[in-house]
């Protein structure tokens, strides 16, 4: 019995569902104190010109691969492949691909699950419940496990309602409230005392570290990652585009918009460090570095937000609001990975299979959190440091060697006849071919020997 896939309707609710996917929790607190520690406007303008040459084209090779298929990507890299051997290897990377996509989400479940509870916590605030905000905040076993499931049951809610009245749906819907409260976010904090000088050493460069191997290969990190890559997220999404779509120019948007939103946090989170190191909460280590990003989230700012009053409670509020959207929209596209292959490969019905998988990733991060000390960092070197970088590669090797480039020719003249006489034919398939796949173990190689 064939499967009868979902597609996007539109353009607009493929980019905002692909956008949504790469900005996340790391865009909006990952991103600016990388570029406050490497240099400021140094590390930004490295990491803006690595986000086209190197995480569009890798973004494409998922895109085009995904689009040509229609199919999850164990079934797209074994059709891609001219023979048994060699779809066999792709069919396993897709497989990878898949259980590194859940083994991500499982943690990611957890961290959302913090940002919710903070949010209720500001409204227990907002009505003076003091204890209940002083639970909700605090880590404990109890508030770490209902959290993460109510955020996974958000997640399983989305994608049980299939591509368009759920994926593109929401994400069309919620793209647009985070890039609105980011803004009146930014708005704000600029208005505090203490932000001219965050300010200042987010936009002032430090040239003397530009050149630095670890500013070069943080940017490169911050660039590959931040679009989701690797892990076959923007596959799936690329197999529900329309034929006729022009897929450069739609990769081009999602890439602009990854990358502006990041930008922005910037333009949020440094001004806030500030604004708080102005109100008398630290926010340097004892050797003079920035805090870590955690300790950011979850500690600074709150005594940020805490010292303002009134005024505060309602901009946390708003900010772990921020942060949770943020979180869902990433999240989805990652539970839609595993949940394609069971719907195609094994012939289950979406509503149970999204319900199925949905447990077992909620059972993974119940596991990491009752051994959260050996388990949780571990599973995030594991997934991101290590399976990362290697299935992008993978995706690289498939798009630029593997696959016949008459056939990925054919692909994109679907969307643009014309596409063999422009720019993008004359660059990216060398690109993809040699250039993506040495940067990406370039990050690999650092990323293990530092």
């Amino acid at each position: 019995m064939s499967i009868i896939r979902g597609e996007f309707s539109s353009r607009f609710g493929f980019v905002m569902a692909a956008s949504g996917s790469a900005v996340g929790l790391g865009n909006i607190w990952g991103f600016p104190t990388q570029a406050a520690s490497n240099g400021g406007a140094a590390f930004l303008l490295v990491y803006l010109i690595l986000a086209f040459t190197l995480a569009y084209p890798a973004l494409m090779a998922e895109l085009i691969i995904g689009r040509h298929a229609h199919a999850n990507a164990v079934s797209a890299l074994r059709l891609v492949s001219p023979n048994r051997l060699i779809g066999n290897i792709g069919a396993l990377a897709g497989i990878a691909g898949l259980v590194v996509a859940s083994l991500i989400l499982s943690f990611y479940a957890i961290v959302a699950g913090w940002m919710i509870a903070f949010f209720f916590a500001s409204i227990a605030d907002l009505f003076g419940i003091e204890a209940l905000s002083v639970w909700l905040i605090s880590f404990s076993t109890l508030r770490n496990i209902m959290f993460m499931l109510i955020f996974m049951a958000l997640n399983v809610g989305i994608i049980s309602a299939g591509v368009q009245g759920g994926i593109e749906r929401w994400s069309t819907r919620l793209m647009p409230v985070l890039l609105t409260t980011l803004a009146l976010l930014v708005i704000y904090v600029f208005t505090l005392d203490g932000a001219l000088e965050g300010l200042r050493v987010y936009l002032l460069p430090d040239f003397s570290q530009i050149l630095s191997p670890g500013l070069i290969i943080n940017a490169l990190g911050s660039a590959f990652f931040s679009l989701s890559l690797g892990v076959g997220t923007m596959l799936i999404y690329g197999s529900y585009i329309k034929d006729n779509e022009n897929l450069p120019v739609v990769g081009g948007m999602v890439t602009l918009l990854d990358v502006m939103i990041a930008v922005l946090a910037g333009f949020l989170v440094l001004p806030a460090m500030y604004v708080a190191l102005h109100s008398g909460v630290e926010i340097f280590t004892d050797s003079g570095d920035l805090i870590s990003e955690d300790t950011l989230i979850f500690t600074v700012l709150p005594e940020l937000f805490y010292a303002m009053g009134v005024t505060g409670i309602i901009v946390s509020l708003i900010f772990f609001f921020l942060m949770s959207v943020a979180a869902v929209t990433s999240s989805i596209s990652m539970l839609e990975v595993p949940v394609a292959y069971a719907i195609e490969e094994r012939g289950i019905d979406r509503k149970i299979a999204t319900f199925g998988v949905g447990c077992v990733i909620a059972l993974i991060s119940c596991c990491i959190l009752l051994n959260f000390e050996t388990f949780f960092s571990a599973v995030i070197i594991f997934t991101t440091r290590y399976s990362q970088p290697l299935l992008g590669f993978v995706f690289c090797i498939y798009a630029g060697w593997v696959w016949q480039r008459d056939l990925l020719l054919r692909e994109l003249r679907k969307g643009n006849p014309n596409i063999s006489e422009g720019l993008f034919w004359k660059i990216w398939p060398w690109y993809v071919r040699l250039v993506c796949p040495l940067i990406i173990l370039a990050i690999f190689v650092q990323s293990i020997w530092g």
